[in-house]
């Protein structure tokens, strides 16, 4: 243990540099974790391997899948951007889509075409109103 007035302005720099370290590696592992666990074309097995080398020789480990399958990171990771952006903008149409008004313009298009009658009209606008 070292005594706080031998700590010195090194020692604080090499303690930012060290922290800075750790939390980029646990960056690392976290990206891919993530690329393999959200990627269906890898087994469950493969994906147990992969997980078991990460865990057995971290460093070597990361390399090896950097380079086996780093290539495809950034497209896995766009195609699933893409399909959530995709999923919120039909969330959205489905949900904003339809407003009272334009359902009541339907509805006076539609009796005034002869397809609903006055009692039809009447109860679809109260309905729609209530």
């Amino acid at each position: 243990m070292m005594p706080i007035a031998d700590f010195t302005f090194g020692h604080a720099l090499l303690t930012v540099v060290e922290i800075f370290l750790f939390v980029a590696w646990i960056w690392v592992l976290v990206s891919l974790f993530s690329d393999l666990f959200n990627d269906p074309s890898v087994s469950g097995w493969g994906k147990a391997g992969w997980t078991f080398l990460l865990f057995l020789v971290p460093f070597l480990g990361v390399l090896i899948y950097l380079i086996a399958r780093g290539g495809g990171m950034q497209e896995r990771a766009l195609n699933r951007a893409d399909a959530a952006q995709k999923q919120f903008d039909d969330y959205v149409r489905k949900t904003a889509g339809s407003s009272s008004a334009s359902e009541l313009e339907t509805l006076a298009n539609l009796h005034s075409k002869g397809v609903l009658s006055d009692s039809e009209f009447d109860q679809a606008k109260q309905k729609m109103l209530a």
